[in-house]
């Protein structure tokens, strides 16, 4: 149930934004336990005045390419898991659309079940049967 939001400057082609959130969701289900059809995402696009990030804190050097990738989750996930997912990214990101490992930041926050609601007004995760449901909604 991961929720993600794919910050960048604009300009980018359709495909490329594409080739972007395919490779995120594809390392998310590799690697985060995530179902392939758990897939939200949002892609916002900013004006070079908008995005603005330090060229090389912590790594670097960044381009203007840099996308700022924050995912939401429910659950915890372990340490290696984390590792795993931040190397899988660089990876698929580096291939498909292309992106250097320097230009891609990734922050994970938590939540709890009674902090998504997937419509109707309710907490679907906080009824004891939601993972059944899940499933019966890819049928």
């Amino acid at each position: 149930m991961p929720f993600v939001r794919i910050s960048l400057h604009k300009g980018k082609s359709p495909d490329y934004l594409m080739a972007l959130a395919d490779s995120i969701q594809r390392a998310l289900v590799e690697t985060f336990d995530v179902p392939e059809n758990d897939r939200f995402q949002a892609i916002h696009q900013h004006d070079g005045n908008e995005l603005i990030f330090d060229r090389s804190y912590l790594a670097g050097p960044r381009s203007d390419d840099f996308v700022y990738i924050s995912i939401t989750i429910g659950r915890p996930r372990t340490v290696e898991m984390k590792a795993a997912l931040y190397r899988r990214l660089a990876d698929l990101l580096a291939q498909s659309p292309g992106l250097r490992p320097e230009d891609v930041m990734i922050v994970i926050s938590t939540s709890t079940p009674e902090d998504w609601s997937f419509g109707n007004g309710i907490a679907q995760m906080t009824d004891p049967d939601w993972r059944l449901r899940a499933i019966g909604d890819r049928q």
